[in-house]
């Protein structure tokens, strides 16, 4: 019978080029699951444990401590280690440590240690919005989470939302004035002030104007994710 199952594993040398792993040291990593982020901007959670968070040495010693149901990701238990992990999301460890996953020095993905006030909250960007029946709204975020809800939000306002429950505590809508964190490119992890919003054209896309430092860039508002008004409304960086 043949093999019915997805493989587990890819070629070091085709991994996207944030994972924190040696190119040479071997010629299979573990790979990303499909799931609730995309692969390539996405990290397997035994990755995360063995070569970015360090708390194991080998594949095998990841698995079992996930096999015990010692790591939560967003407040459930996850066993999976090719469960993928993508931006904002929270790792709580067993021993009481909790992590989130931000953009940081250019890399696309990076773990910030968070106080224990702050892992049952998440920051989340729309995606998508459409109309149901009883004239609700359904809205789609970054992390394939849904909600249905009669707050009006546009694509590309974010929210802060609790833990483990999708439920909105705050809006923070997309414009002017906004504080942004820029979530790809050559500035990941910047944090600025958004100066202006330019509609698209036919042969450019929605942009978005990001101060921060002493330098300005424009960039597709994809790249940019509104994390505050005055500061960021949670850390993430």
């Amino acid at each position: 019978m043949g093999k019915k199952g997805g493989d587990t594993r890819i070629k070091r040398q085709l991994a996207p080029t944030f994972w924190a792993i040696k190119r040479k040291e071997g010629q299979f990593v573990m790979r990303v699951n499909p799931g609730p982020h995309p692969g390539k901007r996405a990290y397997p959670l035994g990755m995360v444990l063995r070569d970015v968070l360090h708390v194991a040495t080998t594949g095998y010693e990841a698995d079992r401590i996930l096999k015990a149901g010692k790591v939560k990701v967003d407040g459930v238990i996850r066993r999976d280690s090719n469960f993928a992990i993508g931006l904002m999301d929270v790792v709580e460890l067993a021993n009481g440590q909790s992590f989130r996953m931000v953009p940081k020095n250019s890399a696309l993905l990076s773990p910030i240690a968070i106080e224990e006030s702050e892992k049952g909250s998440k920051l989340i960007k729309v995606t998508s919005k459409t109309s149901i029946r009883g004239k609700k709204m359904q809205y789609g975020f970054h992390d394939s989470k849904t909600l249905i809800s009669d707050q009006n939000l546009k694509v590309g306002d974010s929210c802060v939302i609790s833990l483990p429950t999708v439920n909105i505590t705050s809006h923070i809508p997309f414009e002017k004035g906004s504080t942004a964190l820029i979530i790809t490119g050559e500035n990941a992890g910047a944090v600025g002030k958004i100066e202006d919003i330019q509609d698209g054209v036919f042969s450019l896309p929605k942009r978005a104007l990001v101060s921060f430092g002493d330098k300005s860039v424009e960039l597709p508002v994809e790249m940019v994710m509104a994390v505050g008004t005055d500061r960021p409304v949670i850390k993430v960086n």
